[in-house]
This record gives C-alpha cells, structure tokens and sequence, in this order.
C-alpha cells in the first residue's frame, strides 16, 4: 500500500494512497476538518470532567493532536482516555514529513507528537498529566474483543465508503454502538444516508451538520438522547 504525503489546501499534510486515489484527510484541509469534526462537533459538546474517547482510526494521529491541543487549553474537561484503533500504523519518516508538531502553538507540541506514536501499542500511556492514550494495533472489526470503559464520544473517521464499503455497515456500527454509554456521541465527516437510517434504527439521535471546508453536510448522532448537561 504505497503512500504519500500531499498538502492540503489549508497548508497541512495528509496521506494520500495512491491505488486507491483515497486521502487520510479532506483535500480542503486536513487541520481544519479534524478541528471543525471532532473537537467543534465532538469534544466541546461536553461538560464532563472525565470523557472516554473511541477513534477509527489513528492514522496520521492528527486527531489526537488536535484532542490534546483542546484539553492542554481548555480546562472544561479534567480526565480524557483516548481510545484508538488502527491496522497499517504509519511510518516514522512520514511523520517526520507530515510536521504536524508545526501547526500547533504549544511548546512542547514535537515531543508530545513524537510520544503519541511511539507509545508501546495495547498499553495505555500518560501523554500529560491526566491525558491518556491507548493504541490498538488491529482491524476494526476486532473492537468486540476489546475491553474499556463505557465510551462518551466517537471519532468516527474511516476511509470512505467508495473504497472501504464495509465500514460504513451495521455490523461495525453496531460493534461500535454497543460500546457506547446512554448519552454518548457519535460525530463523523461523512452525511452517508444509509448510516443515517442504521444508526437511527440502532437507538440514536442523528442531527446534520454543517460540514467542514468543501464539504456541506457532516453528521452526529447521541446515543439515546442528547445529555442534559
């Protein structure tokens, strides 16, 4: 599976696979939409001081980075366990290449991304103080045999249903509905129809959203209802 590293047009770097013609990220801007998805869409719906986070999957680890960015400025939330999954981790000069230590403000933000990929995969890891990271080098549909905690957010971020099909299907969502807490959210790039209708039959609230740059529509979907506070 040959990959390379291409620029998007926020400035920040994505994988592209080349068999495929599949992006990691939006062309559009990779930053931009894991911010606009996953943190304004995901994270700070919550008031919790502890959150459980599930991802499929690790990829490029932008995600995480942009997660750690959040909690390291924005003290709403006190505790994140972060759950993520992934099969073909990436290679060490493409993180190198992909420099996503540049985009971010903090200090120390090259070590803290040095340390989230080489965190020892299937052990949970202290990134910072009450940040803690857990990699899973396996296939998604391996999520059942995994034991964690009750999750209260999804990133749900797979490759898209043009090249990978099955991972936009009710059995992966169910596996992932299944480890979700009452209450908990689901937030994902894709507006997908056919996953509006399965995740409503399987017991969620979905809402269409507006999409990130070059996108119009994304969705999110709460698990039982919407949480109060």
């Amino acid at each position: 599976m040959e990959r390379i590293v291409t620029t998007t047009k926020d400035g920040s770097k994505t994988l592209l696979i080349k068999d495929l013609n599949e992006n990691y990220h939006s062309g559009h801007g990779a930053l931009q939409e894991a911010r606009h998805v996953f943190i304004n869409n995901g994270l700070i719906l919550f008031e919790n001081n502890e959150i459980h986070i599930l991802e499929l999957g690790f990829g490029t680890g932008l995600n995480v980075l942009v997660t750690l960015n959040e909690f390291l400025r924005n003290d709403k939330c006190h505790v994140i366990h972060y759950y993520t999954l992934e099969k073909y981790p990436v290679m060490q000069a493409e993180i190198t290449e992909l420099a996503y230590e540049s985009l971010f403000d903090e200090e120390n933000i090259a070590d803290l991304n040095a340390k989230i990929h080489a965190c020892e995969w299937e052990k949970e890891v202290e990134i910072v103080p009450n940040f803690y990271l857990t990699k899973y080098k396996c296939d998604f549909f391996e999520l059942e045999n995994i034991a964690m905690p009750s999750i209260d957010l999804v990133y749900f971020d797979c490759f898209g249903a043009r090249v990978q099909p099955d991972l936009w299907e009710q059995p992966l969502l169910e596996m992932v509905a299944d480890k979700m807490g009452m209450g908990a959210l689901f937030t994902t790039y894709s507006s997908k129809g056919s996953v509006r209708r399965i995740l409503k039959e399987l017991g969620f609230k979905v809402e269409k959203r507006p999409g990130p740059p070059g996108k119009r529509e994304m969705m999110i979907a709460w698990k039982g209802s919407q949480p109060t506070s």
